[in-house]
């Protein structure tokens, strides 16, 4: 039996990071919450069933302390490379946190089957993205009725769910689509010495 698993990796201890596994039947066999980097290793290196899952972990963004609102709002959508004299001052331009990354290094080392995703280009190849702003009640309630609908996650609560669990089953989801059909699995850069991976074509639901 192969089990995919995803994690939204949050960029804090203070924000939860939400944990999905999936069965190769497709139904949602764990979903949970954590919190610091201990929960997360203690959590993973308990897993009695972790050599057999297929992991995918989330990019979280970096929220490091900016000086000023432009940078704060312009830090994901700077063109930084083709600026030779752009002033990066206390690493301002850098968009993505390296939380667990070393944790996450010497799981794959070990033999575990770990890649990592961004978050939203992923929902879009996957039909999730909604046109609602990020992580606000509106888009949480598209994305919990799209894996019910889209996905036939039936199991899903038909009350709110927090939104890092749901984005946990997004990771679970590239993962079994890895798995399923590789031939639509690209890398698209590496982080930290793992492979950032996204689908080549946009997957289409029967809706």
């Amino acid at each position: 039996m192969e089990y995919f698993m995803g994690i939204s990796m949050a960029m804090a201890s203070t924000i939860d990071t939400g944990v999905a596994v999936i069965d190769s039947f497709g139904k949602i066999i764990l979903i949970d919450k954590l919190y610091t980097m201990k929960d997360i290793q203690f959590f993973l290196d308990n897993y009695s069933s972790l050599k057999y899952c297929h992991v995918a972990v989330s990019l979280p963004w970096d929220n490091s302390m900016l000086e000023g609102k432009w940078r704060i709002l312009s830090k994901p959508y700077q063109m930084v490379r083709t600026n030779k004299n752009f002033l990066n001052r206390d690493n301002w331009t850098q968009r993505y946190s390296t939380r667990g990354c070393e944790y996450y290094k010497s799981l794959k080392d070990n033999g575990i089957d770990l890649c990592r995703f961004e978050l939203y280009l992923t929902r879009q190849k996957l039909s999730l993205s909604s046109y609602y702003k990020e992580r606000t009640p509106a888009d949480c309630k598209f994305l919990q009725n799209a894996l019910k609908t889209e996905y036939q996650f039936e199991d899903i609560s038909p009350n709110m769910m927090p939104m890092s669990q749901m984005e946990a089953v997004v990771g679970a989801l590239i993962m079994r689509e890895r798995t399923n059909n590789p031939n639509n699995i690209k890398t698209i850069f590496e982080f930290n010495g793992i492979d950032v991976i996204n689908i080549k074509n946009k997957i289409v639901t029967n809706s």
